[in-house]
């Protein structure tokens, strides 16, 4: 059984040592396996100890960045590189523990294809774990992947799967969402969670509504790019429903209540702009639905010429 683990690394000298002391004794059941840290422009000189490990073990591998490029970016390069038929990925602070590789690949051996971590018991401050929270909850509604921990760096895959799925931006955070909507088959198991020895967080605050963003990037670009109509049409219907019950409610006061127009001024003109809000949305959709069609023309026409 061939194993790689891909391990992004920014700034975490102090935790290096054990880390790789943990995955030694943790792989060293495995016939052949290769650890590959992908070092996103570290200048606390995690650089310099991870290649003179990679000169005395031929089983670690370094994928050097000269700036910090990201997550995504790196888990992209270090798929890339992964040879193993099962691949790994966790953090390099310690906080994802080493003994888990071993029940993830049994999960997968049970016929998975993505097999993502659940840190039921998070070690962390309340102020990561509320937001976290929102966030799953947000992602699970709107994907329909049902799982709790879409951000949890510790995950197993089967190597078709991080062949297939194109990782960047913040789109490592909804890997198992990408996967499910390719039809991938993926679950989750709980896993063992633990508190920062050294350093602090990498991830500040800003990085929620910078995953809002992407969700939304993701569910059109994955989900809408041929019917663009299904989305921009469900915020239309939305805004214009919204908007005849406006209206509705100052036609209400108007003649059943007999208030004049002008005591409702500000809610009838609330109700207008909702109404043409929606039918801008309808608008866009159309507009998007005929990008999508001539694309699709264009396309035929191409591979007609090739054949």
């Amino acid at each position: 059984m061939n194993i790689s683990i891909v391990i992004p690394v920014f700034n975490e000298r102090d935790s290096l040592p054990d880390l790789v002391d943990e995955l030694v004794h943790n792989l060293s059941e495995y016939k052949t396996w290769e650890v590959i840290f992908i070092d996103d422009g570290s200048s606390d000189g995690s650089t310099e100890w991870l290649s003179k490990l990679c000169i005395e073990s031929k089983n670690f591998k370094m994928i050097q960045f000269y700036r910090n490029y990201g997550k995504s970016a790196a888990l992209r390069e270090g798929f890339k590189a992964a040879a193993g038929e099962y691949i790994i990925t966790m953090d390099a602070d310690l906080q994802d523990d080493p003994a888990e590789i071993k029940n993830l690949i049994t999960k997968l051996e049970e016929g998975w294809d993505l097999v993502s971590g659940w840190k039921k018991t998070r070690l962390d401050p309340l102020n990561k774990r509320l937001p976290s929270k929102l966030f799953n909850m947000v992602t699970r509604f709107m994907t329909g992947v049902k799982i709790h921990d879409f951000n949890c760096g510790l995950k197993g895959y089967r190597n078709s799967v991080v062949k297939s799925i194109d990782v960047y931006g913040g789109r490592h955070r909804y890997i198992p969402a990408l996967a499910g909507q390719r039809k991938f088959k993926v679950t989750e198991i709980v896993v063992n969670h633990r508190s920062r020895k050294f350093g602090n967080t990498k991830y500040g605050g800003s990085r929620l509504f910078h995953g809002f963003f992407d969700l939304i990037t993701i569910l059109f670009l994955n989900r809408y790019n041929q019917q663009p109509l299904h989305l921009f049409g469900s915020f239309g219907i939305g805004f214009l429903s919204i908007g005849f019950f406006v209206e509705c409610c100052v036609l209400y006061y108007k003649y059943w209540l007999g208030h004049p127009f002008s005591k409702h001024m500000a809610l009838l003109t609330f109700g207008v702009m909702l109404i043409v809000i929606g039918i801008q949305f309808f608008s866009i959709g159309l507009l998007g639905e005929l990008m999508a069609r001539s694309s699709q023309d264009n396309e035929n026409r191409i591979k007609q010429f090739h054949n």
